[in-house]
């Protein structure tokens, strides 16, 4: 018996040498690679145009009204006078979205509104400078430069402050709405 285990050993031996392995030779490995890296670095290019080149995607067109719909909407956020609170601050409103609109809507119907009625005032905004500080097909941010002018039955000299804001914009149906205001 220990013949037979020896020729079985052998066997078992030659049949796995006999078994032809497959090798990719060197020069279609190289080829592989340098597919490969041709691919991911073509992938790479098309991604930074498509999705990361926001200047692509954004024209003059679009950055200007970006910075137009922010001025427009400081101006009417920071502008209000007592005869008129009421329809100025509902104006205001509709230049704003999402959790600034409730924000700005709780705000000006319990400290504004009363404040304008009963003390009398009235501030009148300017923008000075606007530009775009980061543009994008769907949101933007400019950076605004504001006078304001503020009067009321207590101070009737007129108050003027300079201030500055960056002001956060969202596309909605076409239209830059203003999602954020922060003062710098």
């Amino acid at each position: 018996m220990s013949g037979d285990s020896a020729t079985l050993d052998e066997v078992s031996t030659d049949s796995a040498a006999a078994a032809p392995k497959r090798r990719v030779p060197a020069r279609w490995r190289l080829i592989l690679t340098v597919l490969v890296a041709a691919a991911s670095v073509g992938l790479a290019g098309v991604l930074y145009l498509t999705q990361y080149r926001t200047d692509v995607q954004t024209d003059e067109a679009a950055t200007s009204a970006a910075v137009r719909a922010a001025s427009e909407g400081t101006v009417a956020l920071l502008s209000y006078k007592p005869g008129s609170a009421d329809t100025d601050l509902a104006a205001a409103k509709t230049h704003l979205t999402g959790e600034f609109l409730n924000y700005y809507g709780t705000f000006s119907d319990e400290i504004l509104l009363p404040a304008a009625k009963e003390r009398a005032v009235s501030t009148e905004a300017s923008v000075v400078r606007a530009a775009d500080a980061e543009i994008h097909p769907d949101t933007a941010k400019v950076l605004v430069f504001v006078n304001q002018t503020t009067t009321s039955r207590e101070r009737p000299d007129a108050s003027q402050t300079a201030s500055s804001v960056m002001v956060s914009l969202m596309k909605v149906d076409g239209r830059w709405l203003i999602s954020a205001f922060d003062p710098i």
